[in-house]
């Protein structure tokens, strides 16, 4: 049992990272299409991943229903940049507690295919341009983000929902190549 949940649990994180992958291409991210998820084939989070492998929702969310927490999720939200959670620290003014930091774009865009990727993985048949929304918005009163990630994250998954995927490319593309313009 444990050998084939690793072969299926390699097969689902394999085709997440190879949508991410195609996806970030068709915007003009291949740094981050290449390295995408990188550490869910470390022993950490690979091990983790057989042991509550499930098919239809993350693993990590299984291990932290039965331990309170996931040490895989602990690992990888602190080695991947494209996670919100990344980027959450104590403020300048330590009375202020932890807070979001502002996302740099390449990464935002990251987290956006990283969104689909997992949407479509997990929903198969069933997904369409709106669950990646739905699944931001079941847990946004809780995320701890800058408000400026927040509103393009929120812009983007919004444009996804109700313009398609082809808008949504496009619009990213061309954010993409302003932002570059202006930082040469």
């Amino acid at each position: 049992m444990k050998l084939w949940n690793a072969v299926r649990h390699f097969r689902t994180i394999t085709k997440h990272k190879q949508m991410v992958m195609e996806n970030c291409f068709k915007v003009g991210l291949y740094k981050q299409g290449l390295l995408h998820d990188l550490s869910k084939y470390s022993w950490e989070e690979f091990r983790i991943g057989v042991k509550y492998y499930q098919g239809d929702r993350s693993p990590n969310a299984a291990e932290k229903e039965e331990k309170g927490y996931s040490v895989a999720w602990l690992h990888h939200k602190g080695r991947n940049k494209h996670h919100f959670e990344y980027w959450i620290d104590f403020a300048p003014d330590k009375s202020a507690g932890l807070i979001g930091n502002e996302m740099p774009l390449k990464y935002l865009v990251e987290m956006v295919m990283d969104r689909i990727a997992a949407s479509k993985v997990y929903k198969g048949d069933a997904y369409t341009d709106a669950c990646p929304w739905e699944y931001y918005a079941r847990g946004q009163d809780y995320a701890v983000m800058h408000k400026k990630t927040r509103a393009q994250l929120e812009k983007l998954l919004l444009m996804l929902k109700d313009e398609g995927e082809e808008k949504t490319f496009a619009y990213i593309r061309k954010l993409l190549r302003h932002r570059s313009r202006r930082q040469r």
